[in-house]
């Protein structure tokens, strides 16, 4: 700096210095006026010099790294959302948007309102949702947090507990072997698994088939051990459903006993499923709860000995069999839930205490159960299975008009089977519906003209310690007159996980999928 105001100086102080001789200098001894003194020219220059500094340090200011931000202010944040609600309401993590999901924009806002609704309503920590229309993938998106603690948003690749949907994925093993020829569905379960003891129903000996054990008739129990609790519960809806309304006493009166085995909090419950876990295994009772086939009777153990006569039939261990099925149908993030292993993108489980305090679940250990609710998976995972039973549910349909169709997983009249609904079975996240094999199912039905129209759709739900899930599978109604420029799946598919339990989610699924459903028809 000192250097460049001296030459500036000196270069203002020399007569023939060219700054000046086109300048005021110049025009000054131009006009005949007598010359500037040493002192006028010198303190000209030594102000042009300290402007010239000034500008130079200026720009050197400007030049400087930036400084790092300056921390925020509170009071500048939006005012609209309180800071509370900021902090727990992450920014929705979905997938980049396709050209097919902008043509579904309404239904995404539509859905995506209605979830968030849901998520409050319960409390939910997090919620994770996929829908596919037509085979095709067209939004998936979580709300909330999979893990509260280190603040770890739900994604579309976060794992999650899908409890009893694993039933539809045991159907599935169930299916194919029953296809090979080396599974008989109407043969006692001793057949495969000879140290199962055989059954009695006041005194006569009965038989269980893998048939009753799939639709829940086989008499076996579920977790509660009381059967005069459920027996008792199972007559109140019962005795409801006829009479529609009863006198105040007596309601009160049967909902009383039929509502004590939903008392026990979350805690003792998966106490109980702990503790039930060695005595299941042996299956050593001998006498059954119901006469099977004349009861539904729903039950997770019921599954477990599904598994041993997957294991018997196949030859292979049953996670083997199972991990073979998954990778067919391309659900790479589908696995049993263990503890030890390190399981990306895995969720954590919580439920609310007696004071309503959100909490982590106290730990299980689901290998009782891996047949009957006991895996871990995606929503995209969900997706892929449901639109692989969506096509071989539909491709029969389409062989006429398209012979280089690829065949379905499952033949269609497997598929056929599997949706149909069972006799005397019931479907307690809709009573619309029935049960079939390791499904749910609601057939099509309209009563009365102009008034509500009954849709066919099959769905399965889940609930497990700290976690809800649902798939549903709504298929388009065809008209095999108009369908030669289409192939399969033809239809909606959506499912939802949660990290919080006791959280009904197949209305919601069906609500979504309608939505998505209008829209592909307009």
């Amino acid at each position: 700096m000192y250097r460049l105001l001296s030459a500036v100086t000196l270069q203002a102080a020399t007569p023939g210095g060219r700054a000046w001789g086109c300048g005021r200098r110049g025009a000054h001894q131009r006009a005949g006026l007598p010359p500037l003194g040493n002192g006028w020219v010198g303190g000209l220059g030594l102000g042009l010099g300290l402007a010239l500094g000034v500008k130079l340090a200026g720009g050197l200011r400007g030049a400087a790294p930036a400084q790092p931000p300056a921390a925020p202010d509170p009071e500048a944040w939006p005012q609209a959302v309180p800071l509370l609600e900021q902090s727990l309401a992450p920014r929705s993590l979905q997938t980049p948007a396709s050209p097919h999901s902008r043509c579904f924009a309404r239904a995404i806002e539509s859905s995506r309102d209605l979830l968030h609704r849901i998520k409050d309503e319960v409390g939910a920590p997090g919620i994770v949702v996929g829908v596919s229309v037509d085979g095709k993938e067209v939004w998936s998106e979580g709300l909330g947090y999979a893990d509260v603690e280190n603040r770890v948003p739900c994604k579309p690749e976060t794992v999650m507990r899908i409890a009893s949907i694993s039933k539809s994925l045991t159907m599935v093993a169930l299916a194919k072997l029953w296809e090979a020829g080396k599974l008989d569905l109407d043969v006692p379960v001793q057949h495969y698994v000879p140290e199962f003891p055989e059954k009695e129903y006041e005194g006569e000996k009965v038989s269980v088939t893998t048939r009753l054990l799939i639709s829940h008739l086989s008499g076996i129990r579920h977790y509660e051990k009381d059967m005069k609790k459920v027996k008792e519960e199972k007559a109140y809806k019962a005795l409801k459903m006829m009479k529609g309304t009863m006198a105040s006493d007596q309601e009160k009166e049967l909902k009383e006993k039929g509502s004590k085995s939903n008392e026990k909090n979350d805690f003792s419950k998966a106490k109980s499923e702990q503790d039930n876990e060695s005595k299941c295994r042996k299956h050593g009772k001998k006498k059954n709860d119901f006469e099977q086939g004349s009861q539904f009777l729903y039950s997770t153990f019921g599954y477990t000995l599904l598994a041993a006569i997957v294991e018997r039939a196949s030859g292979y261990k049953y996670l083997d069999y199972m991990q073979k099925i998954f990778h067919d149908l391309d659900m790479l993030t589908t696995v049993q839930e263990e503890n030890e292993p390190v399981i990306y993108n895995r969720a954590r489980f919580y439920v609310y205490n007696k004071k309503r305090r959100l909490i982590n679940t106290p730990y299980v250990d689901n290998s009782y159960k891996w047949a009957g609710g006991g895996f871990l998976s995606t929503v995209g995972d969900l997706l892929k299975f449901g639109n692989a039973m969506l096509y071989g549910y539909q491709v029969g349909l389409f062989k006429n008009s398209n012979e280089n169709l690829l065949p379905g997983y499952l033949k269609p009249e497997t598929m056929v089977m599997i949706w149909t609904p069972v006799p005397n079975t019931e479907m307690s996240w809709d009573k619309e519906g029935k049960y079939a094999m390791a499904w749910g199912v609601v057939e099509k039905k309209q009563t009365h003209g102009s008034c509500r129209k009954q849709r066919h759709y099959a769905s399965h739900t889940g609930g497990a310690v700290g976690a809800s899930s649902v798939l549903l599978v709504l298929p388009e109604e065809l008209d095999t007159e108009v369908i030669n420029n289409k192939v399969p799946p033809r239809g909606i598919i959506v499912s939802i996980i949660c990290n919080m339990q006791s959280v009904g989610l197949n209305s919601t699924a069906l609500k979504i999928a309608l939505e998505f459903d209008k829209d592909r028809s307009e």
